[in-house]
């Protein structure tokens, strides 16, 4: 049976919404790991001149559009590839763990704490080189799941001690 079916307070569904929408983060690196490894470097950058055109014309100095075309024109394939392939990797440990967790796999809990916890650590060393509050907010959620994570683990462990127990 599915965690999911299982909700009895506000703790559980404060918890499976944070998996869900950690398992569309997955979802959505792996979709983006997947076209990365199909679209040149080149294609890319045409895409983002096409995206932020209306933008640019209309305000040349707009920050988000000029912090996407300066992105854009630093790509080469290398770049691309490493992108393309951290994304696969983030993606699938995420939808993997974020699948066990739905169906109350113990193992896991531990699993995802850790994980996100290195996620984390390599994030707050991105903010140190390089700060953005969209790296400041993934980071802020995953500390949340983490807390959610363990608080969940450890009430399991609980009802797994008690059923054994009786």
């Amino acid at each position: 049976m599915m965690r999911i079916l299982k909700m009895t307070d506000w703790w559980d569904r404060l918890f499976v919404a944070g998996i869900i929408i950690k398992g569309l983060d997955g979802v959505l690196e792996l979709l983006g790991g997947v076209l990365l490894l199909f679209i040149a470097p080149a294609k890319i950058q045409e895409i983002a001149v096409l995206v932020t055109q209306p933008e640019l014309t209309e305000d040349p100095d707009n920050f988000i559009a000029n912090r996407i075309l300066r992105g854009a024109s630093g790509l080469s394939d290398h770049v691309v590839l490493f992108a393309a392939f951290y994304l696969l990797a983030h993606g699938i440990v995420k939808v993997v763990l974020v699948a066990a967790l739905l169906v109350d796999k113990l193992w896991a809990y531990p699993w995802m704490i850790a994980v996100l916890g290195l996620f984390i650590l390599y994030q707050l060393y991105q903010l140190s080189v390089q700060p953005s509050a969209g790296l400041i907010i993934l980071t802020v959620f995953d500390a949340l799941i983490v807390l959610l994570t363990w608080h969940e683990y450890r009430r399991h462990r609980r009802r797994v001690s008690k059923e054994i127990g009786t």
